[in-house]
């Protein structure tokens, strides 16, 4: 036995690693099926209410519902991966589970962009929007959304497999190059032009709102112009701080970064963590801080 008094209580990582992953894993899946849950049933039960006509928003927050569910399902396999330090479920489901986590991350992503240019459509052009009844539009735009989503995370199926060394990994076969070309595709379509679209779309809004205050000098509009301000913020500011660590941990491993130290190790997991929780940060952006769904969410609670 070890003479060194201070072994039996010193910190392993590896083994807070596997102790906090599956509690933090644990706390995102339920919330983000609870939350995900309640968007799914207040936004049906609108749809089921003749008197009221349909909008467009609501059917892509059950697309962005839908794509953040997928992801959900996913996170089981990567906290039981972590926890037990090797991949156990085989080549195909390693294929499978990788795919689904880059298409269902891009389509959420793209059906955020969605949003922003269907809020855009209905406060800046509300007569062409009505005319050109845009809501009709929106399942075949929700369709569409999912090609590039699904031809971004193609490249998981094809090269992912099962390695084994030491234990079995689900691992990525691809030259610096070619993952230097493959991540610089999935930055710019699944994270830098649909944050480009957001932006852009919420400026607008601002701006329109704005000279449409001057002209008329609505303290109402006013209003209403602080609380897009303040909302766009927030929406923009999220998105990049979830997103973005992910985006920069998987530059670094690019040309044989190490990736064996401890730290890094936990610098990847709270990345992860960080993408995987938005599927819980999402029904409250885009659900619960608005006032008519939170009205809806207080009628199915007093049934």
């Amino acid at each position: 036995p070890s003479t060194d008094p201070t072994s039996a209580c010193s910190w392993d990582p590896a083994r807070m690693e596997r102790t906090l992953v599956p509690i933090l894993d644990g706390l995102i899946l339920v919330t983000g099926l609870v939350g995900q849950t309640l968007v799914i049933i207040i936004l049906t039960s609108r749809r089921k209410k003749a008197s009221q006509p349909p909008h467009s928003t609501d059917a892509l927050l059950l697309a962005l519902s839908a794509a953040d569910l997928l992801l959900l399902l996913c996170l089981p396999f990567h906290t039981s991966a972590i926890t037990l330090g090797f991949w156990p479920f085989g080549s195909f489901m390693c294929k499978v589970i990788s795919f689904l986590g880059v298409a269902c991350s891009a389509a959420s992503v793209f059906t955020l962009a969605a949003l922003a240019v269907t809020r855009y459509l209905t406060v800046v052009h509300p007569t062409w929007t009505y005319r050109s009844r845009l809501h009709r539009r929106i399942k075949l735009t929700v369709a569409l959304l999912w090609i590039p989503a699904a031809a971004l995370g193609a490249p998981q199926f094809a090269v992912r497999t099962v390695t084994q060394s030491s234990a079995v990994y689900c691992f990525a076969f691809l030259s610096d190059f070619s993952q230097l070309v493959y991540s610089i595709a999935l930055f710019l379509f699944g994270f830098a032009l649909p944050l480009t679209v957001i932006v852009l779309m919420y400026t607008k809004i601002y701006c329109f709102l704005r000279y449409t205050r001057l002209l008329g000098n609505a303290p109402r509009l006013e209003r209403y112009q602080s609380q897009v301000t303040h909302t766009s913020a927030l929406l923009v500011l999220i998105f990049t701080l979830l997103w973005l660590p992910s985006y920069a941990l998987m530059f670094s491993l690019i040309g044989g970064t190490s990736s064996a130290s401890h730290g890094y190790n936990t610098i990847a997991i709270l990345s992860r963590l960080l993408a995987s929780s938005v599927a819980v940060v999402n029904p409250i952006l885009y659900g619960l801080m608005s006032q008519k769904f939170r009205r809806d969410l207080l009628r199915l609670a007093a049934r």
